[in-house]
């Protein structure tokens, strides 16, 4: 069992240098649109508990890469060591960012603007081959361009639970076409082992490391996210009504706070509507479910006599090609993804209807594996065999253990950069604002 090899840029010095370039300026490009699309008023306002100011993401986004392209790569000087533990996410809970003596719109916006005409100075000298760890095949800035794009994400859901006007357009997801087979609602994985992880992909984070096999035995999973109309169905059969099919933990969450659907819906007159970046439209049956939280998923899953399938089961559905015996890159092969393979990097501001994208599909014959919606796991975020922290703990190893829940293949609001077969996602399983559905599996 292996995995695929490097992408073709990996080896190749000025080829990393452009691709992290892209990268860069990609994400750069999304955090302009997420910022200027709102007045200041806006971006200083905590628009929910549970999420930073916009303005606070921005300056954090420019302080994480002074601090680790400036200083790190370039050992250059602190330009702004005052504000260093202000824009310290572990330090300051995201209720408490509104009362912190935050830098002005203007302010974040020279900052993280000076940050990186200094940071592409930077690149264009740093060794990208063989050098430090830190560099060593770019990593450092494919580490900041991932981190500016999870950042993006999360202001992007900032932007949905805001209230007001819509702020941001974007156009429809493609459809199936209209004269496409029928898919079969799930699949066949077959029993055995497989690769997973990666020990090729130079800008893999240190929790998809070091690729070790699994053996999996044989399961069923579904062809595609568990859509709005089939969890209707749940609701409508008293799923919220039904402590047997909850979680303990989860039941008491849905008495305490009275739930009766997923976030942002509601019903009238009849009808089931949503809420989705500040227009209100009825809910489509033929997409996937989203903002629901771990409880609600694996909720469903029991009602429906199936269950969440283990991180490893779907890495397994994502990634294994039997006819080759290599755990592939992406579900459809090792190519980057494509407009036609995925929907990422909010270029649509919702999921595809379930079956859309037959590009993508993977060799068991699974669909939409990446993009669209994060997909809940049944498995608690734990390091794999052989697991070393890089370059600092407290992006993975302090939250290891079963408080935190795996997701895993990325939503419409994830960038390719931070979105590939092995990428690993945690949150709390209470967690709904996220932009998370889910799929079940059963077994053989």
């Amino acid at each position: 069992m292996t995995e695929s090899p490097a992408p073709p840029h990996a080896g190749d010095a000025e080829a990393l240098r452009a691709h992290a370039l892209a990268a860069l300026l990609t994400a750069r490009r999304r955090t302009s649109l997420l910022t200027e699309s709102v007045d200041d008023r806006e971006l200083t306002a905590q628009h929910s508990p549970l999420m930073s100011p916009l303005v606070w993401d921005l300056a954090h986004i420019g302080n994480q890469e002074e601090l680790w392209l400036l200083r790190g790569v370039a050992g250059r000087e602190a330009m702004r060591p005052e504000i260093d533990g202000l824009y310290d996410a572990f330090e300051h809970p995201r209720a408490t960012r509104p009362s912190l003596p935050l830098l002005a719109p203007d302010e974040a916006r020279s900052y993280a603007s000076e940050v990186r005409g200094r940071a592409l100075d930077v690149l264009e000298s740093a060794p990208l081959g063989d050098g430090p760890a830190l560099v060593r095949s770019g990593f450092a800035f494919g580490m900041i361009a991932q981190h500016e794009q999870q950042h993006d994400e999360t202001m992007l859901i900032t932007h949905q639970l805001r209230s007001g006007p819509a702020a941001l357009t974007a156009p429809e997801p493609p459809r199936p076409a209209d004269d496409a087979p029928a898919l079969p609602a799930e699949v066949l994985v077959p029993g055995g082992p497989f690769t997973m992880g990666t020990s090729a992909e130079p800008w893999a984070l240190d929790n998809e490391r070091p690729a070790h096999r699994r053996d999996v035995p044989g399961f069923v999973i579904d062809t595609a996210p568990v859509t709005c109309g089939a969890y209707r169905a749940f609701i409508e059969d008293g799923g919220y009504d039904e402590r047997r099919w909850w979680a303990p933990e989860g039941w008491a969450m849905v008495r305490e706070h009275e739930l009766r659907a997923p976030l942002f819906w509601h019903r009238d007159a009849g009808q089931w509507l949503r809420r989705r970046f500040g227009v209100t439209e009825p809910v489509p049956d033929d997409e996937p479910v989203l903002h629901v939280s771990w409880y609600e998923a694996d909720a469903y899953a029991r009602w429906a006599g199936r269950r969440l399938p283990t991180e490893a089961e779907w890495e397994k559905a994502a990634r294994h090609d039997p006819g080759s015996g290599r755990s592939r890159r992406y579900p459809w092969g090792d190519e980057d993804p494509t407009p036609e393979r995925a929907n990422l990097g909010q270029r649509h501001l919702r999921p595809a209807p379930a079956g859309a994208y037959p590009a993508g599909r993977a060799p068991c014959g699974a669909g939409q594996l990446i993009g669209d919606v994060w997909e809940w796991t049944a498995s608690d975020f734990l390091p794999y065999p052989g697991f070393a922290p890089f370059p600092y703990r407290e992006y993975s190893e302090v939250f290891f253990g079963p408080e935190h829940k795996v997701l895993r293949g990325g939503s419409f609001a994830v960038d390719q950069v931070a979105c590939r077969g092995t990428f690993r996602n945690w949150d709390l399983p209470v967690r709904r604002q996220i932009f998370a559905g889910f799929r079940t599996a059963r077994d053989l």
